[in-house]
C-alpha cells in the first residue's frame, strides 16, 4: 500500500511555520508554492521530497494495460474531429488491438513522441475567436492515460470551491455555493476574467508545479512534450511557446492544477469565491472591501502567477447584473438567466429559423427541438417564468413566419390557410396583404390559423410547458420570505438554502432535527409548500 504525504490543512498547522520572514507562513492552506522572494521552509523542501520519491515510478502506472485500455474507450465514447494525421475515432479501436505492446514500450522507455495539433478557430459569441487544438487520436488516448493518473493525486488537494473539469461536480453546484453566500449577505460580487488563460499559461512554470509532486522525470518530459507540440494553421506548422491546447483531454486538468495555486490564496484569505475553470468570483459585502479585493487579487494574479487579468471584462457588480455561466443570482440567492444568456440563445433560435435555409418545416422543428430541450435542461433551476413566455410568443412567430414564406405564392398562402379552416374572406385579405412575412406572421388571421393546437401538432418543444413539469415532477421545497415563510415552487430550501429540489422524504432525511421540533404542531402538506405555513424563521430553528 503506497503511503500518502499530509500536507498543512490550515494556516494554523505548525508545519506552516518555519523560516520565513518573521516567522510568516511559508507554505499556505497546504499549497505547495514558496514565497515570492524565493524562500521556502525546511519543512515544505522535506514534503515534496516525500511526495516525489512515492512518484518515481508513476509512468509504470500510466503505462498499465488496463489504464490504457480505459484511456482508449473514453476517447471513443468522447468521439470529436481527427487530427493532422486524418485517423479517426473510429479506427482507434483496431489500430489500439495490433499496437497496445509498442505504445506501452515507448511509454516506459520515455520514447514517446506526440505529434501536431490542428488548429481550429470557433468565433465568440462576443467577437473575436477561440483557439482549439485537436490532437490526434492516438495523442488523445496517451493524454487520458495521463489525465486518469494525475487526476487521482491531485483530486483530493483540490479546492472544494472549484467546480469546473472535475468528476462529481457541476455548473448547478457552483451556482448553488454562490447562491448560498448571496443569502447570507454578501451583496457585491468581484467578477475576475482571466485573458485568454488557456493561450497564456507558462510551461516552465506549470512544470515546475508538477515538478513538486511528480518525482517521474518521464511524465514531466512528456507533459512537456505535449505543451511544446505545434499547432497546424491553414496548412502552417508554428512552434507553441505558452499555453495549453484547448480540445485535448489534459488540458483541463493542467488548467485546474495552475489555478489550485489561486484557490489556496483566496482561502488563506478568507474570502467567499466559486471558481469554474477560469471563471471566478469573489463575494463580499461592501463595495469599498470589493474594490480592495479586486486590487488585491489582480496583483496576486499578474505578479505572482504570471498571468493576465482582462480589466474591460472584469468588474465590480451587485449578484444581480452578475452573468455567471449564464446565470445572475438575486437577492434570495436564487437563480435567475442573465439578459446576456438570453440574447445569446435568441440569435442562435434566429439563425436556425431564417426564412431562407431552404428545409422543410418537419426538418426545422427536428433540428430547433434538441436545442431547446438542452437549454431549458441547463437553466432548468432559474426564475424564469415571464421570460419564457416572452421567447416563445417570440419563437413561435419566427416559425409562422417560416411557414408563410414556403407558400411562396398568394394562391399557396390561400390553400394553406383554408386547410387550416379560416373563412374565406379572411383568407383572401391576408393573402392579399401587403406587408412583410414577418409582420403578416402576427396578424389575428396567421394567429388563429398557426394556433397553440397547431404547434402541438407540429412537434413544436414547448419551453413554459415542460418548465412548469420540471417543478411539479420534481417536489417542490420551501423557501426564506420576507415577514416570514412560505412554501414555493422553485426556491431554496428554508433550512440549507439549496438550490436543488427536495422531495417530502429528501427534505426529512436531510433536516431531521429541525422537523422532529415540528412534527406534532404541521403536516406534511405544510413542509412541501402545499399551503402558507404560519410561523417564522430565525437562525437555524423554526419557531411558531
Amino acid at each position: 500500500m503506497q503511503k500518502t504525504v499530509k500536507y498543512p490543512e490550515s494556516p494554523r498547522d505548525p508545519i506552516l511555520w518555519g523560516e520565513g520572514d518573521m516567522g510568516s507562513p511559508v507554505v499556505r492552506g497546504g499549497d505547495v508554492y514558496p514565497k515570492p522572494n524565493g524562500r521556502v521552509s525546511l519543512q515544505w523542501l522535506t514534503a515534496c521530497e516525500e511526495e516525489r520519491a512515492l512518484t518515481t515510478d508513476l509512468m509504470d502506472e500510466i503505462a498499465d494495460l488496463s489504464n490504457l485500455v480505459t484511456a482508449m474507450r473514453q476517447v471513443v465514447r468522447n468521439g470529436g474531429s481527427a487530427g493532422i494525421d486524418g485517423e479517426t475515432v473510429a479506427q482507434l479501436k483496431e489500430w489500439f488491438s495490433h499496437n497496445w505492446l509498442g505504445l506501452q514500450s515507448s511509454l516506459l522507455e520515455g520514447s514517446y513522441l506526440p505529434q501536431g495539433v490542428r488548429g481550429v478557430r470557433i468565433p465568440k459569441p462576443k467577437g473575436g475567436y477561440r483557439q482549439l487544438g485537436i490532437p490526434t487520436v492516438k495523442d488523445r488516448l496517451v493524454q487520458q492515460a495521463i489525465s486518469q493518473v494525475l487526476s487521482k493525486r491531485y483530486e483530493p488537494i483540490f479546492s472544494e470551491h472549484s467546480y469546473g473539469f472535475r468528476s462529481g461536480r457541476n455548473a448547478h453546484q457552483a451556482l448553488q455555493k454562490a447562491g448560498g453566500y448571496v443569502a447570507e449577505g454578501y451583496k457585491y460580487v468581484v467578477d475576475l476574467d482571466l485573458e485568454k488563460f488557456f493561450d497564456k499559461v507558462n510551461h516552465d512554470r506549470l512544470l515546475w508545479i508538477l515538478g513538486t509532486r511528480i518525482g517521474d522525470k518521464r511524465v514531466l518530459s512528456l507533459v512537456g512534450r505535449f505543451l511544446r507540440s505545434g499547432i497546424m494553421q491553414d496548412g502552417l506548422m508554428s512552434q507553441r511557446l505558452q499555453g495549453t491546447p484547448q480540445g485535448s483531454p489534459l488540458s483541463p486538468l493542467l488548467s485546474n492544477i495552475v489555478l489550485d495555486e489561486l484557490d489556496k490564496e483566496l482561502e488563506t484569505r478568507g474570502h467567499r469565491f466559486v471558481r469554474y475553470a477560469d471563471d471566478a468570483i469573489i463575494l463580499v459585502g461592501s463595495e469599498e472591501a470589493a474594490k480592495r479585493v479586486q486590487r488585491s487579487i489582480t496583483n496576486y494574479i499578474e505578479n505572482r502567477m504570471a498571468l493576465k487579468v482582462n480589466q474591460e471584462k472584469s468588474r465590480i457588480c451587485k449578484p444581480r447584473e452578475l452573468n455567471f455561466l449564464g446565470h445572475s443570482i438575486l437577492n434570495d440567492g436564487g437563480l435567475g438567466i442573465s439578459r446576456e444568456s438570453l440574447l445569446r440563445f435568441k440569435a442562435k433560435l434566429r439563425r436556425i429559423t431564417r426564412r431562407n435555409k431552404g428545409v422543410s418545416l418537419e426538418q426545422l422543428i427536428q433540428g430547433l427541438n434538441p436545442v431547446l430541450r438542452g437549454w431549458l435542461n441547463y437553466f432548468r433551476y432559474a426564475r424564469m417564468k415571464k421570460a419564457l413566455v416572452r421567447l416563445e410568443a417570440w419563437l413561435r412567430r419566427r416559425i409562422r413566419c417560416f411557414r408563410l414564406k414556403q407558400c411562396k405564392r398568394t394562391f399557396g398562402i390561400v390553400r394553406f390557410l383554408r386547410s387550416r379552416g379560416l373563412p374565406e374572406q379572411r383568407v383572401w385579405l391576408i393573402a392579399l396583404s401587403g406587408k412583410g412575412w414577418y409582420r403578416l406572421a402576427n396578424s389575428p388571421g396567421a394567429n388563429e390559423a398557426m394556433n397553440l393546437e397547431w404547434f402541438n401538432e407540429t412537434g413544436l418543444f414547448s419551453l413554459s410547458s415542460s418548465y412548469c413539469l420540471t417543478f411539479k415532477e420534481t417536489a417542490p421545497y420551501v423557501t426564506r420570505m420576507r415577514g416570514g415563510v412560505r412554501g414555493r415552487k422553485g426556491q431554496n430550501c428554508l433550512f440549507c438554502f439549496a438550490l436543488i429540489p427536495y422531495s417530502i422524504d429528501d427534505l426529512y432525511w436531510s433536516h431531521k432535527p429541525q422537523l422532529l421540533k415540528l412534527e406534532d404542531q404541521i403536516d406534511d402538506q405544510t413542509i412541501i409548500g402545499i399551503r402558507p405555513a404560519s410561523f417564522s424563521f430565525s437562525g437555524s430553528a423554526l419557531r411558531l
